[in-house]
Order: C-alpha cells, then sequence, then structure tokens
C-alpha cells in the first residue's frame, strides 16, 4: 500500500460529458513535498487541482489522501488562489483568525499575530485591507492559510496578479516558511521559473485532454538561483515540452 500523501489514480473528466478535458492521469505526491504542475492555457491544470482538493468530481478513476477516497474537500488542505479571498471589513488580525479553533481568544490573537510576524506583516494587525499593498494582501491570504496548520497547500497560480519582483519575494518568503514548517504542496503554475524555483518535481501537462506528458525532479538545493547553468538547463527542458 502507498505510503503517499496525495494519490491521483486514473483520473478523467470531461466539460459536459462531451469536452475531454483529462485524460487518465495518476502521480502521487509524498508527504512533504513540492510538486509543480505547469502546462499550456486551458489544458485543465486549475480543474485538475479542484479535483484533489474535492471541489470537483472525476468522471473515472479516484483521489486518495492518506490512503482515504476524497469525496469532497477536507480539513487537511487549504486552497490558495490567484483570486483574492481577504474580507475586506475585517482587520488583518481578524482575518487571520477567521477559521481559527481555539480556547479562547487570546489564544487565537497570538497565533494570528505570530503568523502575521512570520509573513512581515507584524505592525499591520489592526489595518483594513484597504490599506495594504496588493502584496501584502496576499501575505495576508498566506498567513491566514498557515495559521490554521494545513498538511496540504493547494496553490492556484497564487502570485500570478503580483509583479515581477513582489512575485519573487513572496516566493523566497514561501520557501523559508517551508523550511520552518512541513506542508505538502501542489502548486499549479503558467510560470516556468516559478517552478523551477519553488519544486521537487515538475510535472508538465499536454494539450487537452492533458496527460502528464513529461515528469522533472529538481534536486537543485535551496535557496536556488536561478541564474545558474543548472536552473537554466532545466528552464530550457521544460519549455521545450511545452512546445517553446
Amino acid at each position: 500500500m502507498s505510503d503517499s500523501k496525495i494519490v491521483v489514480d486514473g483520473v478523467t473528466k470531461s466539460f459536459n460529458g462531451v469536452l475531454p478535458v483529462i485524460d487518465g492521469v495518476s502521480f502521487n505526491v509524498d508527504g512533504g513535498e513540492f510538486v509543480a504542475i505547469v502546462g499550456p492555457s486551458g489544458c485543465g491544470k486549475s480543474t485538475l487541482l479542484n479535483i484533489i482538493a474535492g471541489f470537483e468530481r472525476q468522471d473515472r478513476g479516484a483521489i486518495r489522501i492518506d490512503g482515504v477516497e476524497r469525496v469532497g474537500p477536507g480539513p487537511k488542505g487549504i486552497v490558495i488562489s490567484q483570486y483574492g479571498s481577504v474580507f475586506p471589513w475585517l482587520t488583518v488580525q481578524q482575518n487571520l483568525m477567521f477559521g481559527l479553533n481555539g480556547s479562547g481568544h487570546c489564544d487565537k490573537a497570538a497565533l494570528a499575530d505570530h503568523y502575521a510576524a512570520m509573513v512581515g506583516l507584524e505592525g499591520f494587525e489592526t489595518a483594513y485591507p484597504h490599506e495594504l499593498s496588493g502584496g501584502m494582501l496576499k501575505r495576508v491570504e498566506l498567513a491566514r492559510a498557515l495559521a490554521v496548520k494545513p498538511e496540504i497547500l493547494y496553490m492556484d497560480e497564487p502570485f500570478s496578479a503580483l509583479d515581477a519582483l513582489m512575485n519573487l519575494r513572496m516566493r523566497i518568503m514561501l520557501r523559508r516558511i517551508l523550511s520552518e514548517e512541513r506542508h505538502t504542496v501542489l502548486l499549479i503554475t503558467h510560470d516556468v521559473e516559478e517552478a523551477v524555483h519553488m519544486a521537487d518535481r515538475i510535472l508538465v501537462l499536454s494539450p487537452r485532454p492533458a496527460i502528464i506528458q513529461t515528469t522533472f525532479h529538481v534536486s537543485l538545493p535551496h535557496p536556488r538561483k536561478l541564474s545558474s547553468p543548472e536552473a537554466q538547463s532545466l528552464r530550457e527542458a521544460i519549455l521545450r515540452e511545452l512546445g517553446l
């Protein structure tokens, strides 16, 4: 029996039973592993993530989390998407406390403040979203996800709306956090550089209906220098698989 955290077993999906989107995709993700999925636009990356996270149903195949078949969203994972989900009427601290289970308000506040500091928002706990930059809002969203201590982070192009510099800063910050806290991460991205920078393994999907076209194992140590010959060679190899 597999001891993988996530098992994707022969998942197939069509839209309206007519348009094939995913064609028998299978792969495993080990506990604590960071797997990135890249592919051409419209190939079904986000649909596949939604199926794995339990928000959509596959036509055939199975998803198992810790050996248990997934039939819907579960408490072990949380989704961070490209579309912000910060509540504008709550402060940073109140946003981070939302959804926390604790014995009392003080415990929740302390935990919220801990994760605010972890993402560099110390001193902004009482600020409202309209007072923050786009990059700071994304940090609030990341901190809120981490505060509930999920075992799995499902990330759907989480930094795509940020400018290149802030995107890089967020990636560096996330890698630092992952070195301190153990999470299993499944990242959907169209950004090959982001995948090379972050992931332990990169799956390249084919055009729709998607299959896993190629898998790249990334052995480069962190922190990674994207300008290194090894990183550039990997980036070029992935781009070739994508037809570029």
